[in-house]
């Protein structure tokens, strides 16, 4: 997109924005059952929607059974195969998209926000499967990026960006209510959502991460979120946070020489005071005293 020959206003929006989404191809088929995709991978994100018919996507050795109205998207460098289930045509679309970096034009796996925060991370699994109603906004937005995509007229570029904002916006708002439902109709999805959520936080805990951030990882309030991590783990999320980041101190105290302060920041703690009392309320002693008890090299010193 040459930026001589965009309005102000455009190039500002653009300029905001450091990852931007480009799409490396769309395509639109209906195949029946005669028909079959071998086992591939690619460096993208693939996006399937399934408009007619069923399949079965098998990524990474897990198949998947899609049907009418089904989403799925597959993280980039997974095996994945296609295979038709239904006796009728099966149509579809698929959407792959990359995310770049606009001052080097390098291709990024960094998410946009949350959303493909999500996606990218490895604690959510291979692939996401989302389903969605007919009238869904997600499909208008679909069908109009197939159509802008073969648009040749000024700012259908900017136009195709546009939707694909409107349409991780609209998925992780799809997410958002879905995973909401399952909590409150108690189904499987729990499990394996509050799973999603403590694998975020053993994978993050020495970062600055709060309530809300890991909340909105897996596309919930916070009060949902707390509600359902308590009744599935027995502990709220903030304590298992804190008592992860303890246990990890714990283990740097005893088998390492760094000092208290630098141990405080590296399990999470933005100051040594803080880490001093959120350690003496969990394991009853100071981090000095605990070092002075269990550290290796104090019981070597003992022996000799």
């Amino acid at each position: 997109m040459e930026s001589g020959i965009l309005p102000k206003a455009w190039e500002s929006l653009l300029n905001s924005s450091v990852y931007l989404p480009v799409i490396v191809k769309t395509i639109e088929r209906i195949h029946d059952k005669t028909w079959s995709m071998e086992p591939n991978r690619h460096e993208y994100y693939e996006m399937v929607y399934i408009k007619k018919g069923s399949a079965i996507f098998e990524i990474s050795g897990c198949p998947v059974e899609i049907g009418p109205n089904d989403i799925i998207i597959i993280k980039p460098n997974q095996f994945h195969k296609f295979t038709v289930k239904s006796e009728s045509a099966c149509e579809f679309i698929v959407l792959n998209f990359k995310f770049v970096n606009k001052f080097d034009m390098q291709y990024s796996g960094v998410s946009l926000e949350f959303f493909l925060d999500f996606v990218s991370g490895k604690e959510s699994g291979d692939f996401i499967k989302l389903k969605v109603s007919q009238k869904n906004e997600i499909i208008g937005i679909l069908n109009r990026i197939l159509e802008e995509r073969e648009n040749p007229d000024l700012g259908s570029e900017l136009l195709n960006y546009l939707l694909v904002m409107e349409l991780f916006v609209l998925i992780s708002r799809a997410l958002k209510m879905e995973w909401e439902n399952s909590i409150k109709n108690k189904s499987s999805k729990l499990k394996e959502l509050i799973q999603v959520s403590v694998n975020y936080i053993n994978n993050n805990y020495e970062r600055d991460i709060s309530l809300k951030d890991i909340a909105q990882y897996v596309f919930l309030s916070t009060s949902y979120f707390t509600r359902a991590f308590k009744e599935e783990m027995g502990i709220s999320p903030i304590n298992y946070l804190l008592r992860t980041r303890i246990e990890r101190a714990k283990e740097l105290l005893r088998d390492s020489t760094l000092k208290i302060s630098d141990i405080a920041l590296n399990v999470g703690f933005s100051n040594q005071q803080r880490f001093n009392d959120i350690f003496k309320k969990y394991v009853k002693m100071t981090p000095l005293q605990y070092r002075k008890e269990n550290s290796v090299l104090s019981k070597n010193i003992k022996k000799t």
